[in-house]
């Protein structure tokens, strides 16, 4: 369902649900609520359940389409297309629509993964096939089981939310190991950078944990890296004790 202008809504679906404000109305309202949480899970699987191979792409919505980085992600979609791998993005505007405008061109399938926000959005016009969400959870659910790796490209909060979840699930073996990319140094090399000097060197990670990510400048080399089995570190299990 698309809103806009007077039809867009305050909030969003998962502030609504996250609100714990209010005299107790909402243990009626929950139940219903998982019924559509449920109905998410139910139209995404469904919708992907056939969509073959595919990697998912991010990056910022904010990026011009002037901007070299768009022009990067439209190489890249070309290229995953061509490799016979469907490109996944948020569905947006900016490096979203870049990746999905290269894989669509090329002949590929241009994946758009939507979500409900607060201001006007919409997919953008080269998704082929595409899901609008209300919840993230549901949508993160859908990037990370249909993707078999990852490109990040230079982005905001929603970039590094969804970079580092994937790297996370990898990191903690929930999920089998995936490629993670990240693509354009003179934007992730500080990061990187504070991850060995500080985050590191506070024991906060393992020294293993770093090698999870590949960093490029190379479109070519992205999806190549995208395409190549994603790392096998292994790392010393960490006893725990509960009480």
């Amino acid at each position: 369902m698309i809103r806009r202008h007077d039809q867009v809504l305050s909030t969003t679906t998962d502030q609504r649900l996250l609100n714990d404000k209010g005299d107790g109305a909402w243990v009626h309202a929950d139940p219903w609520r998982v019924m559509r949480i449920q109905a998410e899970f139910v139209e995404g699987f469904g919708t992907l359940a056939e969509l073959g191979p595919a990697i998912g792409v991010f990056g910022s919505a904010r990026t011009p389409r002037k901007d070299p980085m768009y022009a990067a992600a439209q190489r890249i979609g070309k290229g995953l297309a061509e490799a016979g791998y469907a490109t996944i993005t948020g569905g947006g505007p900016g490096i979203m629509e870049a990746a999905n405008k290269g894989a669509l061109e090329a002949g590929g399938v241009s994946v758009g993964l939507g979500i409900e926000l607060p201001f006007e959005q919409s997919l953008n016009k080269y998704v082929s096939l595409g899901i609008n969400f209300r919840y993230f959870f549901a949508r993160k659910v859908m990037f990370l089981k249909y993707s078999q790796g990852f490109v990040v490209m230079p982005g905001g909060f929603g970039t590094f939310d969804e970079g580092f979840e994937a790297l996370t699930l990898v990191q903690t073996r929930k999920v089998t190991s995936f490629p993670i990319v990240l693509y354009g140094s003179a934007f992730w090399s500080p990061l990187l950078d504070w991850l060995h000097d500080g985050v590191l060197a506070s024991g906060y990670i393992a020294a293993a944990d770093l090698k999870l990510v590949q960093l490029t400048d190379d479109p070519d080399e992205a999806v190549a890296l995208a395409l190549a089995p994603g790392p096998r570190v292994d790392r010393p299990r960490v006893a725990s004790q509960m009480s």
